[in-house]
């Protein structure tokens, strides 16, 4: 372990993003999972190591480990690893040089400065320069990649962005608690009022005629109000590319990263 090791928590679409920037900048990186992710865009999560054992987005191939000797073998091969560890036990034993906190949970389920030398955190529910080092703001707009040294981000809205004239009705969340059988695949082109999955015996149909870009995984239960898709009424986007917001995000944690370090070089 000659490299810096960055400990990702999280691997949905947007923690991502940030491990692409760390990959391609060289770090030895190791995504923490939950047993059970509920991301919807899979396509370019790297969670879907989780059951698949293995997984892929654009340039990066990650893959599901157990043991430490496990974890440093993927470095040397160049591949990601991932590891179930919802509580960040690992962390301990590795010693990375950042935890970044990417899980997205709208809450800190447990990130704390003591966890590495540099900790940096997505989104609300962690207060900068208490909980973690630095905060980066998750909200669309022209805030979204700001570095938060003091305070918190802002709050969560509840509502999604606007993406091609559409908010509210792009993202879709369970109406009831059961069984999610898919009908449609992610990438699918979809007529409004189409049947796109079932919850239990709800059927769940497309809010307007475009793409399928995000869908959770068929078999799950999940409970009433989990988002559980996301549809894009540009049918020409390229479901299986880290998103504009993914990198973006991206960026700003490596240039949160390398302000740390640069600060800690000079003694400030």
């Amino acid at each position: 372990m000659n490299n810096e090791i960055i400990i990702i928590r999280g691997g949905g679409d947007l923690a991502t993003g940030v491990a692409q920037k760390f990959y391609r900048a060289g770090f030895d990186i190791l995504v923490l999972e939950a047993h059970a992710p509920t991301a919807i865009r899979r396509a370019v999560s790297l969670s879907e190591a989780v059951y698949e054992g293995q997984s892929a987005v654009e340039d990066m191939h990650c893959q599901k480990v157990t043991t430490i000797g496990e974890v440093e073998a993927c470095w040397h091969d160049n591949i990601i690893p991932l590891l179930v560890d919802p509580e960040g036990i690992s962390i301990q034993s590795i010693k990375p040089n950042a935890v970044i906190d990417a899980i997205i949970a709208k809450k800190n389920l447990g990130t704390n400065k003591s966890m590495a030398s540099i900790t940096i955190a997505l989104g609300t529910g962690f207060k900068a320069g208490e909980d973690v080092d630095i905060v980066v703001e998750t909200q669309r707009g022209n805030n979204l990649g700001k570095l938060i040294f003091e305070g918190y981000a802002m709050p969560n809205t509840g509502i999604p962005a606007e993406i091609a004239g559409e908010s509210t009705d792009r993202v879709i969340y369970a109406p009831s608690t059961g069984e999610i059988k898919l009908v449609k695949e992610i990438g699918s082109i979809v007529e409004h009022g189409e049947i796109i999955l079932t919850v239990g015996n709800t059927e769940v149909y497309a809010p307007f005629s475009g793409l399928i870009r995000g869908m959770i995984r068929n078999g799950m239960n999940v409970q009433k109000g989990l988002k559980i898709a996301d549809v894009d009424k540009r049918t020409d986007i390229d479901f299986r590319a880290i998103s504009d917001k993914a990198k973006c995000l991206g960026d700003a944690v490596l240039e949160a990263y390398l302000y740390l370090i640069n600060c800690r070089k000079h003694g400030h």
